[in-house]
């Protein structure tokens, strides 16, 4: 910061103020003619150089926009910014050089640029402090009614790039994981193609055991497309609440029905507790049985070596007081680390990568049963302790029958 000794000096040595010698320094850099004493205000002293007659009005309109924006006076210092401004650029200070707080390059290009030809400009820019932000800036000069002079103001504005430059990049990554898990099955079918082509053409007994292991790589192909549909749907139908009451116990059973034989191929056994009460919520009932059979499925293959798995339905109450109804899906397997339990149900996420794919796993369902609970206003909660095997547990809003209406899970 400067000293009250330095500023004096430096006025004693040019005979301007600090501020109106660093406002001329501004024009120069945009290329503006220099007015030197007969610049806006620049004789009257520091507060009279910085002041616009406008000054009240501009700040009236920039607090009226949602978008972050900043209006300069000519010499390049800040007139007025809105709340939105300034957490794009904290250190925006009224009637300070924009200079000081507008630090990125690309936007102090445009601000040049746009000063010195007079044409509005639009720059992207890419912050790293506090956190990853992308811009985009727009910088128009204004002309205000009555002033003879080049243009009198700089209005710049911004948008938020951020969240349609993540969406961006989770697409890459999700066509990039996608691509990658199709390319393994694909391979080892076209592997096994060419070795049925050439020197196992007359091996019946390579070609027979062949075969079978294509037929598992194909399945594991239309497997991962089934699931890849799926989320796609839910997706296009996220915003689309489920209106149709659906009892939670006939599901369950439906479910254990289903995955009974793999229970006796693995040696475990399944038991279900459930009340005698119907606990009815609203619900789509085709992807409640789809998310309840990925949990029980897991917890089939992953926890097997407890050689049990118990699943709960019973009523509850969210944080906020509201019923809902929990299904608990409960194994006794090796349990999982806790470094992974916040990013299980994230697309193509594995524990064990190959410990999935050796179980016929996409790496999808958890994020299915996410999507699902979400669209049904409910969530997934999991508690898990290594050694101790892990609980997944389905919230979802109870269907009052007074009301006709669900309570939103939280």
């Amino acid at each position: 910061m400067m000293t009250t000794e330095a500023a004096e000096d430096g006025k004693a040595r040019t005979g301007q103020p600090w501020s109106v010698r660093l406002g001329r320094a501004w024009r120069a850099l945009l290329g503006e003619p220099d007015y030197g004493p007969f610049a806006l205000g620049a004789a009257a002293g520091t507060e009279v150089a910085i002041a616009h007659p406008h000054a009240a009005v501009i700040e009236a309109l920039v607090n009226g926009l949602h978008a972050p924006a900043i209006v300069l006076d000519r010499d390049g210092r800040v007139i007025a910014f809105n709340s939105a401004a300034a957490s794009v650029a904290p250190a925006l200070r009224p009637r300070e050089p924009a200079l000081i707080s507008l630090r990125t390059p690309e936007l102090v290009d445009a601000i040049r640029r746009a000063g010195k030809r007079r044409e509005p400009q639009r720059v992207e820019f890419f912050d790293r402090v506090p956190l990853d932000r992308w811009f985009e800036a727009f910088v128009t000069p204004v002309k205000l009614p009555g002033l003879e002079r080049t243009a009198d103001l700089l209005l710049i504005t911004f948008n938020d790039l951020t969240p349609l430059r993540r969406v961006e990049q989770m697409r890459a990554d999700f066509i990039a994981n996608a691509s990658h898990e199709l390319r393994t099955p694909l391979a080892a079918l076209l592997g096994f193609i060419e070795t049925l082509q050439g020197p196992a053409r007359d091996d019946a007994a390579a070609r027979e055991k062949f075969l079978g292991i294509m037929r598992v790589q194909a399945a594991r192909m239309a497997r991962l497309i089934d699931d890849l549909l799926s989320l796609s749907r839910l997706e296009l139908n996220a915003h689309l609440q489920p209106n149709t009451p659906v009892e939670l116990a006939p599901v369950v059973r439906q479910v254990v029905d289903g995955l009974m034989t793999l229970a006796r191929d693995r040696g475990v056994d399944m038991k279900v507790s459930a009340p005698d009460e119907p606990l009815v919520v609203l619900g789509e009932r085709d992807e409640l049985v789809r998310a309840l059979e990925n949990l029980v499925e897991n917890a089939l293959k992953y926890g097997a070596a407890g050689k049990r798995v118990d699943i709960t339905l019973v009523r509850g109450q969210t944080r906020a007081g509201t019923p809902e109804v929990r299904i608990t899906v409960r194994d006794f397997g090796p349990g999982i680390p806790p470094e992974h339990l916040p990013r299980l149900t994230e697309r193509f996420y594995r524990v064990d990568v190959a410990d999935s794919r050796s179980q016929g796993g996409t790496g999808l369902g958890l994020a299915l049963v996410k999507h699902v609970l979400n669209r049904h206003g409910g969530r997934i909660t999991i508690e898990s302790t290594p050694g101790a095997g892990a609980a997944f547990t389905m919230h979802i809003p109870l269907h009052s029958a007074e009301t006709g209406q669900g309570s939103k899970s939280q």
